[in-house]
């Protein structure tokens, strides 16, 4: 018995007696257990899943016909757990998981933005992602609304958004953004300070809503991977991965070994890269150029690799449902060896010189703290997560091939400052450069791809992959002639963004630019 079939168990025996275990639930979201519930009982199991223990893990919607289908996830062990229950469209009423989970306030707020699904002891009813491009009473993911929208202007803007003010002498109010003076997507932060110290600072994203979950609709899987590998731009190989994973689950296929495999070998070239943009991008932000300089330079010869293999210099739509489009020349493996030996005489060098310049200590070590305690509520993923104390990687924890036969180190540390966040991201690439060169030696031969059957009408898929920055969670469910009819991609910045609401504190608002960038939350992920 699993743990969760303990849980399930357990949480099914709180239920009334009319409330029963879906039959055969249990594989149709294989890996992950599913349990369904009375709507009534909604917050209780989410009470009772708190107190076992249980990380909050994501939370989606579908429609069918006049009830509105709910899921929630939870993991615990590397094991996962899907909450299942029914409400009525007419009437869409649940209990929140916020109160045990604050994990769980944005997502909520989002079914209630983009279904209209209340959540009757929310804490915050406030507006999400919709902001002002819908009128009231409109929610874009209901099957009546139509995908161009149907506001007939321009959007207003959202300046009577209701920001909370500190009070007190000597309190005043900082406003940065949604537009930034950078290339960067947009994002508002409200700070309140007393001369330089940051008492509270709240964000205000979603100022794009790129209607990837409406859009979805329709699509053909080969089309939906296409898609999921623009949720978000530096992510694109991971969020494939994901969405194909779903697919070939609801499709009841296996891609060959050799596709596994290489897709693993994107994935991590993919972590390689983004981890050594943001390690410059730390140090440029406390005035240390020479580190920007130098890892930029290291990226971009390693991207420039990833595109004369895969012809994308971010490996774009080369994750395709069955498989991958390209594979490796034979020749290539000996070529991507040396460039790992390459780059770790490189970074030996330079992880010498940041770990041991006084003025970048000064100004990383103790800044931005996150607790472990704060982290755990959140449910902080990836290097935030693993800087405080959490060290959950779903390769690891949960893992899929290849990882199931070649483990993969997890660096974990218990500081959460912003050096600890930028010495997860040192490890994790030499790790994996270690991983890489463990594949390349067992790589092993045969197809790349293989066919995928167009799924049965109804048919579910979830897939789960270790992104850069942590766990992502892809939900997938088929109509007739193979169609996509839902597509919820959930990306790991739901869960580090409010994590820097909480570092700033008791920060000076210089050192806001460097703790944002240590977590550097994806600002398309979050914004479907």
């Amino acid at each position: 018995m699993s743990r969760f079939d303990w849980l399930s168990e357990y949480l099914a025996r709180l239920q009334d007696e009319h409330v029963l275990v879906r039959r055969g639930s249990a594989t149709r979201l294989a890996p992950a257990h599913a349990l369904e519930i009375d709507a009534e009982d909604w917050g209780r199991a989410g009470q009772e899943a708190a107190a076992f223990g249980c990380r909050w893990a994501g939370l989606w919607a579908d429609q069918h016909g006049d009830l509105f289908s709910v899921f929630c996830l939870l993991e615990y062990g590397g094991d996962y757990l899907i909450l299942c229950t029914d409400t009525a469209v007419a009437t869409p009423l649940l209990p929140s998981h916020t109160p045990y989970y604050p994990a769980a306030d944005r997502l909520e707020r989002h079914l209630q933005d983009m279904f209209g699904i209340a959540f009757g002891d929310h804490p915050d009813t406030r507006r999400w992602t919709r902001h002002q491009a819908w009128p009231e009473g409109r929610y874009p993911l209901r099957d009546d609304f139509p995908v161009t929208g149907d506001a007939p202007r321009e959007t207003p803007p959202d300046e009577e958004y209701p920001f909370p003010r500190a009070q007190g002498a000597g309190v005043y109010e900082i406003p940065v953004g949604p537009v930034h003076a950078g290339i960067i997507e947009p994002g508002h932060f409200r700070f309140q300070a007393v001369g330089e110290e940051v008492l509270k600072l709240e964000e205000r994203l979603g100022y794009v809503h790129k209607g990837i979950e409406k859009i979805a609709v329709g699509r053909d899987p080969r089309a939906l991977a296409r898609l999921a590998g623009r949720v978000s731009g530096d992510s694109t190989v991971a969020h494939a991965w994901a969405a194909c994973q779903a697919m070939e689950r609801a499709a009841g296929i296996e891609p060959p070994p050799r596709a596994q495999a290489l897709r693993a070998l994107l994935a991590e070239r993919e972590r390689v890269a983004n981890h050594m943009g943001d390690i410059g991008a730390i140090c440029n932000d406390v005035g240390f150029a020479f580190a920007l300089y130098q890892f930029s330079r290291l990226r971009e010869l390693w991207q420039r690799r990833s595109s004369e293999l895969f012809g994308h210099r971010f490996m774009m739509d080369v994750v395709i449902p069955g498989g991958v489009t390209a594979d490796l020349p034979r020749e290539a493996a000996a070529r991507l060896r040396e460039d790992h030996r390459a780059l770790r005489a490189e970074l030996r060098a330079l992880y010498d010189i940041l770990e041991d310049h006084p003025s970048l200590e000064d100004r990383l070590l103790t800044s931005g703290r996150l607790t472990q305690d704060t982290a755990r509520r959140l449910g902080c993923l990836g290097y935030v997560g693993k800087a405080s104390g959490q060290g959950f990687d779903v390769r690891q924890a949960s893992p899929y091939p290849p990882y199931d036969r070649l483990p993969v180190a997890v660096p974990v540390f218990e500081e959460g400052d912003v050096a600890a966040r930028m010495r997860v991201r040192m490890e994790e690439i030499l790790a994996a450069l270690d991983f890489l060169d463990r594949l390349l030696e067992t790589l092993p031969g045969g197809d790349i791809g293989c066919d995928m059957p167009a799924p049965e009408a109804g048919a579910e898929g979830i897939g789960f992959v270790e992104g850069w920055r942590g766990e992502i969670v892809t939900y997938v469910r088929f109509a007739g002639a193979g169609q996509v009819a839902r597509f919820f991609p959930r990306d790991p910045s739901w869960f580090n963004w409010p994590a820097l609401e909480r570092i700033v504190l008791g920060n000076i608002v210089p050192d806001f630019p460097v703790c944002n960038k240590s977590v550097n939350g994806s600002y398309s992920g979050h914004d479907l």
